[in-house]
């Protein structure tokens, strides 16, 4: 081999080199390492949640449109856990049928309710059941309810509905009375009460005084002249 192949293998072999050198340098500053999950993190959103602190409507104002046939529907999330026909079985959690008006953890053929519920005490009414429904954890801390509750005011009044047509039958409580928004006329659909400048702007005329428009008196009496 003479000595110009050999050059140009020597640049060959340099080239590759400086290559690979090229190509370890470039993985050790722009390494990415892998991610430990793939794909982004998403928040879960709060069911029902009332966005910017609204304030949340009555229970007693959402059962007065409240539809049993929805309640049943939203019940299927229950199903699992609990029956609602007469004379049905406990389960994971009591049989429910005519449960409103019953005392809280009492009763439902000897079902072992946990000690945070028995300590409520007082009966199942629809305010009661419905904060229960809310957040069983919140209301009643302890709880071997592991159901996260039911967050939309006017399904967990459907359920409630529902809930009360299977066996109970209470009469439903009434609505509040809506109050005027802070700052509004007492009575917005009445006159407003005479002030005194009304008045003044109202004097009776002087005694004597012609009850007619004085212009039109002068008009009258230019026109009497001309005859």
């Amino acid at each position: 081999m003479d000595n110009r192949t050999n050059t140009i293998a020597g640049w060959v072999l340099a080239a590759c080199g400086a290559a690979l050198g090229l190509s370890i340098v470039g993985g050790l500053v722009f390494h990415a390492e892998k991610p430990e999950k793939f794909g982004f993190p998403i928040e879960a959103a709060d069911e029902g949640g009332d966005a910017g602190g609204a304030a949340e409507v009555p229970i007693a104002t959402l059962l007065a449109s409240a539809d049993p046939a929805k309640g049943a529907e939203v019940f299927k999330k229950c199903a699992a856990c609990h029956t609602i026909n007469q004379g049905g079985a406990n389960g994971i959690g009591p049989n429910l049928y005519g449960t409103l008006g019953e005392g809280v953890a009492e009763g439902k053929g000897g079902f072992a309710f946990s000690d945070a519920l028995k300590a409520k005490g007082g009966k199942w009414d629809f305010e009661t059941m419905s904060a229960w429904l809310t957040s069983p954890r919140k209301f009643a801390p302890g709880t071997k309810m592991t159901f996260a509750g039911i967050g939309n005011g006017q399904d967990r009044a459907n359920v409630l509905a529902y809930i009360n047509s299977m066996g109970s039958n209470l009469p439903l409580p009434a609505a509040p009375a809506a109050t005027a928004p802070a700052g509004a006329p007492a009575d917005p659909g009445g006159k407003a009460a005479p002030t005194t400048d009304d008045l003044g702007n109202k004097a009776a005329p002087a005694t004597g005084a012609p009850s007619i428009d004085p212009a039109a008196a002068v008009r009258g009496a230019k026109e009497d002249a001309k005859k």
